[in-house]
């Protein structure tokens, strides 16, 4: 068998699931040798209809009652900490698989047209010992088998995350060293206050507290996983108002920006990368009317972010073909936003001729920001 047909099989089974049923029929056809202590008996058993039925009834009725457990009563109780009632579920669901399978006996011996007693040479002639030594310490195990499984593969994602994350922050920490005294932005900031000092000393005077805010900001209360949403807000608001103290008049700038309060959290610097890029894509003709427009808003824990800025097109048509217009920063906070809002944002960009729009989406967080643990050495 070639390496493409191989690879062309597996790829049919993951598409279909078959290695589910593939995996339920080799774990019963096991556990019922197993029993037996014969492989030629169980063969000989599933040759027979009533033999086949049977056979069917554990599969099915297990792989039904195991993946319930698995895809509703684990992220449902276990994994918001209910854990008496996910336990009890469990023995609930136990038990319904094993009744269930347990009444399959009695539909083979029909099938067979003999005493399901007989059949299986069950003594005492009951129901109850079917269930009791056939059933359901087969629900048990397969149970057991399933959540164990499903388990280990939690925490190796969750180890996983976790070791994302931390690789993450250390490569964020590094991102903002290098970012925190960017000359470029310095020297702008510091030449557009000295500027204004002599033609309007009180903006000057509020530029370079705003000035001094955001450098302290980047500096000592941002060194959190999470931070308080009000103050990530308020370095936002500083920022684009000594972004647009170099611009000219042709400069249009709009931002919605909401008063929170200190129990929402957000990771620092999750939002500005959208909107140096929307600096940064303004056109350079002066004579071209440039605007940014920004609101955000939120809906409970739910933050919604939107930008839409006017665009350099004459920029974007000089660029060598594959080089991404921005692509490096904002890659990075797709990244970001993969490991920390895992299945909790949804961000849109719209590339247009002279046009860029952000839409993020983030569910947001409401307890303490955790101090990140400093590196010795």
């Amino acid at each position: 068998m070639t390496t493409n047909s191989l690879t062309h099989i597996t790829s049919f089974l993951e598409r279909y699931k078959i290695h589910h049923v593939l995996f339920w029929a080799v774990y019963h056809f096991a556990w019922w040798t197993l029993f037996t202590g014969s492989i030629s008996k169980v063969f000989d058993s599933i040759m027979v209809p009533y033999g086949v039925v049977k056979f069917l009834g554990y599969v099915v009725y297990q792989a039904l009652g195991v993946y319930f457990c698995l895809y509703v009563l684990v992220p449902k109780f276990l994994q918001k900490g209910k854990y008496l009632a996910f336990f009890l579920s469990i023995i609930g669901v136990i038990i319904l698989m094993a009744a269930a399978i347990t009444a399959n006996y009695y539909l083979a011996a029909i099938i067979a047209n003999e005493s399901v007693y007989e059949l299986y040479n069950i003594s005492p002639e009951t129901p109850i010992t079917i269930f009791k030594h056939n059933t359901l310490p087969s629900c048990v195990g397969a149970t057991t088998l399933g959540l164990s499984i499903k388990l280990t593969k939690i925490w190796v994602a969750s180890q996983k995350r976790q070791q994302a994350l931390e690789k993450e922050k250390l490569e964020t920490e590094l991102k903002f060293l290098k970012s925190q005294f960017n000359p470029h932005f310095l020297f702008n900031t510091i030449n557009s206050i000295f500027v204004l000092i002599n033609k309007n000393p009180k903006m000057a005077s509020d530029s370079l507290v705003k000035f001094s805010s955001l450098l302290r900001y980047q500096l000592y209360e941002c060194n959190s996983h999470k931070i308080p949403l009000k103050n990530e807000l308020a370095y936002i608001e500083s920022f684009m108002e000594l972004e647009s103290l170099r611009q000219n008049q042709n400069f249009e700038l709009k931002a919605d920006i909401p008063k929170v309060d200190d129990e929402l959290t957000i990771a620092p610097f999750i939002l500005i990368p959208f909107i140096e890029n929307a600096f940064k894509h303004l056109s350079e003709d002066q004579e071209l009317k440039k605007w940014i427009q920004l609101n955000i808003s939120l809906d409970r824990n739910n933050l919604h972010f939107q930008l839409i800025n006017s665009a350099n097109f004459e920029l974007q048509h000089t660029l060598p073909e594959g080089v991404a217009y921005g692509g490096l920063g904002l890659n990075n906070v797709k990244r970001r936003l993969a490991i920390i809002y895992p299945n909790e944002h949804a961000l849109l960009i719209t590339k247009g001729k002279d046009i860029h729009t952000v839409t993020l989406n983030l569910k947001l967080e409401q307890k303490t920001a955790i101090p990140l643990k400093k590196v010795s050495g």
